[in-house]
């Protein structure tokens, strides 16, 4: 059952519809509205920017694997979807939630090294807690969740499927780090491995430079926020965006024609393929992508010329690759819709406003003894 994400926990208890998990999240801050008045936070976004760095810096002093620290931003999301955060220290949920990912991605850390870090990294708001705390932490995170710890990753689609759409070392590295970036939104509560991993290659496809980006020192490299963003540059990336939605429109529209011919040639197939709906393409290019531009007609969706660009080859390559499959290319243009407006969301993000956010309810609440 861990190798198959169709019968997993994963799939079966940890994946919502956005209105369920914001009905979770109100009926949390409906248990205790006078706590969330006078502890007032920061934007989701911003906590989750703010828990992922924390989780990196943790990992990167004891040299835990990429897909260790990912699994515990995941930790970190399910349990605060059962628990409130203000009655939390954060600061030791993400700790326990690392210690945690690390012997289930057998990579264990002791116990012991990782609260004497973790005290160090942050000593104000963990001086009071030891290796006995974690220990109490991981207990609670455990049943939280319900024992239900096995976390399927994006990574491993990527890197099966790299040689499929001949990606470079680049590409591959800039898909990694838009994974990695994904971690600081819903999205991994949102939608299957798979269809975040698709996404990262089309974005990484429509948004990759001319040179190298910054930091993308490989498919290991942890990447940072809006590496995507950054890498591209505010002019390209709004090309590469409406790339990306003429991609996916593309995509939809082969789809349905090739469902239309079959069930036309008296085929006993359903009309549409599993995971399309029947809006069509139309969805995807009026999808409200935010830097998006004009999205071409239908005609030119299901039948692309041929591109001279290379990489416009390879993003009609992918669409062509998307049309043949039961990919939901809805849910892939909501993903790209949700990372494309995280990327917006960091350029406002304030490290120093939230990290005194945190710390003012620890303090005040007791939470740091």
């Amino acid at each position: 059952m861990a190798a198959n994400y169709w019968e997993s926990t994963q799939r079966k208890h940890w994946q919502f519809t956005k209105d369920e998990l914001a009905a979770l999240r109100q009926r949390l801050d409906d248990e205790d509205p006078g706590l969330v008045h006078m502890f007032p936070l920061p934007q989701l976004r911003h906590l989750n920017i703010y828990f992922n760095q924390q989780i990196n810096r943790l990992g990167k002093r004891l040299g835990v694997r990429q897909q260790a620290m990912a699994t515990a931003q995941v930790y970190l999301k399910r349990f605060y979807t059962r628990t409130p955060i203000r009655q939390t220290n954060p600061y030791l949920v993400l700790t326990t939630a690392l210690y945690l990912a690390c012997k289930m991605e057998e990579c264990p850390q002791h116990i012991r090294l990782l609260s004497q870090e973790a005290r160090s990294l942050w000593p104000s708001d963990m001086h009071g807690h030891d290796a006995s705390r974690v220990g109490e932490c991981e207990f609670s995170l455990i049943s939280e969740m319900n024992s239900q710890l096995i976390v399927h990753q994006p990574y491993r689609t990527l890197l099966a499927l790299q040689d499929t759409f001949a990606l470079t070392h680049d590409e591959t590295s800039l898909a990694w780090m838009i994974i990695n970036d994904h971690y600081m939104t819903d999205l991994p509560l949102l939608h299957p491995p798979h269809v975040v991993a698709l996404t990262a290659v089309l974005l990484a496809l429509v948004l990759r430079p001319s040179s190298n980006p910054s930091g993308a020192g490989g498919a290991g490299a942890g990447g940072g926020a809006a590496t995507a963003a950054a890498a591209a540059g505010a002019t390209g990336a709004a090309g590469g965006v409406a790339m990306a939605a003429t991609a996916l429109a593309q995509a939809q529209a082969q789809a349905q024609a090739r469902a239309a011919a079959a069930t036309s040639a008296g085929g006993s197939g359903a009309a549409t393929q599993p995971g399309f709906s029947s809006q069509g393409s139309q969805q995807a290019q009026t999808a409200g992508f935010s830097q998006g531009g004009s999205q071409g007609d239908g005609q030119q969706a299901a039948e692309p010329k041929k591109a001279t660009d290379p990489r416009l080859a390879k993003v009609q390559r992918f669409a062509a690759w998307l049309a043949d499959s039961s990919i939901d290319i809805e849910a892939m243009v909501d993903c790209t819709q949700e990372l494309i407006s995280f990327y917006e969301c960091h350029e406002q993000y304030n490290d120093k406003h939230t990290r005194e956010q945190i710390s003012r309810f620890i303090k005040a609440r007791g939470l740091d003894k």
